[in-house]
């Protein structure tokens, strides 16, 4: 086979080398069922002659969206990617406005849904879809129609020709896919990723990655609508790993016991999530068993890669693995031999204790407007350094701007922002695109982020929250003066709230209660419990994981003369955050983290 340079061009060339009985692997029910390389490219054509039956023209776009990752979504992904129109994901639990706006942006001709909850919340909004024809679900849903309908629209092969000539015209710089990211204006961005971009992303990444070709198996579940999970995939298909798909997030750690995967990709939340797990299994022990638990995640917490402790660590690890580690991995299957980690920065201490159990996690970092990996780290050939993203990828070029900002160039930075010029032309001014992430590249090459230009941050399960657009909803109410969103990197976003003390007040003794203090009123149930009815009532404005999960109310009155604002009243966030500092770890029970 030619040179890959189309995203469709990844399973032809894994039936030419690999050629795998289990390509994509999907559980129903109790049954893990499998489908090959040839299956999943006779049933991509077959969507393909579908779609064109049905009018689907080079540059349509189709929605698809889906609760969980499974090998429906990777045949519709070729399938539309073979006619030359878009595939174009959305995150399956958005807001029902932005999936009004993103249908609309996007011109979404037809949308592909998984289930009967995405089928209602697409057909209550239909009507205000101008473009959109029709809804299909990958599960038999009452009163919607089945992608299989596409499928055997497709069954006659006599269109297969036509198929194969609009492939070939089909070249590297066009169109794939439209992402959509948050916006810190409110509305989500459409990213345009082109064949080459993806493409050349998922090349350069794959020599960071050490995979027994043609052997090894994966466990997918991050959501394939990200470009993350979704240039991981097409890794997979490259190099011949058999993709299993689980059932849910919450059935991941049963179904790594089942697959027995070699390699997983993951986000810290979910890395810390299986580490709790563990330390509660261990802080369970008693006696001798006990101490020698905490014994060895001692020495993991003071891993240090290539031997870099001495002999005598090396002795205590050797141990420690062989009494201890031994255990944690085979509770994740016994094979889990790697981790890839991106979305958002992991806890050093969780990076080190995973490499010293040798289910080592290999960080990146990168953006979607990337493709998304700029740099990852490889332990092979000194490449793996803790506490950085790793070395660039070949073919990327990163400068540093004037104020740290990482600037990038490359085959994968994207082609623009779906009909937005100004937009654009802001992120890529100069021919680099501008992250809004500042960082360092180290003596050795290694690419450290050391912070945040803006002030959109992530939690730790890799999503983007954009602080300004959840504050400046809140204060709305009559009962929040100011809002200070939290959570960088932490599992949930919370805020700080300063309450309007005079309207508090008011209300309260309207109802009786005393509140001698604003020291009172930030104390007293009642208070707290009706500005909950507020943040409930404006949380439902946004995306489920940019809710504000837990508040606490502050005592002061914040100001330019106490500090917390700046003299155009913008606020100072570190100070908020350092002065209440108590506040936040009551929140995230910092604590007692272990």
């Amino acid at each position: 086979m030619n040179k890959i340079t189309r995203l469709f061009d990844f399973p032809y060339y894994q039936l030419e080398k690999y050629n795998l009985n289990a390509a994509l692997v999907t559980k129903q029910g109790n049954e893990w069922v499998k489908t090959s390389t040839q299956e999943y490219i006779d049933q991509a054509n077959a969507f393909s002659r579908g779609l064109l039956r049905m009018g689907i023209k080079k540059n349509d776009k189709i929605a698809v969206i889906s609760h969980n990752n499974r090998t429906e979504w990777n045949i519709a992904d070729i399938g539309i990617l073979q006619t030359g129109a878009q595939n174009v994901p959305v995150y399956p639990t958005i807001s029902q406005e932005d999936f009004e706006y993103i249908l609309n942006h996007s011109g979404a001709q037809y949308v592909i849904v998984s289930n009967e909850d995405l089928y209602q919340k697409i057909s209550s909004i239909k009507s205000k879809v101008t473009a959109l024809k029709e809804i299909y679900s990958f599960e038999e849903v009452s009163g919607c129609k089945n992608w299989k309908e596409i499928l055997d629209l497709g069954k006659d092969t006599a269109n297969q020709q036509e198929v194969e000539d609009i492939k070939n015209s089909i070249k590297e710089d066009e169109l794939a896919t439209i992402i959509y990211t948050s916006g810190t204006t409110g509305r989500p961005k459409g990213v345009m990723l082109s064949h080459k971009n993806i493409v050349s992303d998922v090349l350069m990444s794959e020599e960071r990655v050490p995979f027994v070709k043609g052997e090894s198996v994966a466990l997918s579940f991050l959501p394939v609508c990200h470009i993350y999970e979704r240039m991981i995939l097409y890794i997979y298909q490259y190099v011949g790993v058999s993709i299993y798909f689980a059932e849910s997030i919450e059935k991941v750690s049963d179904n790594i016991k089942e697959v027995k995967p070699h390699v997983i990709t993951a986000v810290p939340r979910l890395l810390e999530k299986v580490y709790d797990a563990i330390i509660a299994k261990g802080s369970a022990l008693t006696g001798i068993k006990k101490k020698l638990f905490f014994w060895a995640v001692d020495v993991g917490l003071e891993y240090e890669p290539y031997g870099a402790n001495g002999p005598w660590y090396g002795f205590k690890l050797w141990l420690a693995r062989k009494l201890i580690f031994s255990k944690w991995k085979a509770g994740l299957g016994g094979n889990l031999g790697l981790m890839v980690s991106g979305s958002a920065a992991i806890q050093p201490r969780l990076a080190r204790v995973f490499a010293a159990a040798e289910i080592p996690v290999m960080e990146g970092y990168g953006l979607t407007e990337t493709s998304p990996v700029i740099a990852v780290n490889d332990q092979r050939n000194g490449g793996f350094k803790i506490g950085t993203v790793g070395r660039l990828l070949k073919g990327v070029e990163v400068k540093i701007a004037e104020d740290g900002e990482i600037l990038v160039k490359g085959p994968n930075v994207m082609m623009g922002y779906y009909n937005d010029a100004e937009k654009t032309a802001e992120a890529l001014q100069g021919g680099y695109f501008h992250t809004g992430d500042i960082g360092n590249v180290d003596a050795d090459g290694f690419l450290k982020i050391t912070d945040r230009k803006k002030e959109m941050f992530k939690t730790s399960g890799g999503k983007y929250i954009a602080p300004q657009l959840i504050e400046n909803a809140m204060k709305q109410s009559r009962f929040i003066e100011q809002i200070m969103v939290i959570g960088d990197g932490e599992k949930m976003p919370a805020a700080f709230i300063q309450p309007d003390f005079a309207f508090v007040k008011q209300w309260a003794s309207r109802k009786g209660i005393n509140l001698e203090s604003n020291q009172a009123l930030a104390d007293s149930k009642e208070v707290h419990d009706r500005i909950q009815e507020e943040v409930d009532g404006i949380n439902k404005k946004f995306g489920h994981w940019e809710q504000i999960k837990k508040f606490e109310i502050t005592p002061d009155a914040w100001s330019v003369e106490g500090g917390e604002m700046t003299p155009t009243l913008k606020l100072k966030r570190k100070a908020v955050k350092e002065k209440y500092q108590k506040l936040y770890d009551k929140i995230y029970n910092s604590a007692e983290k272990v």
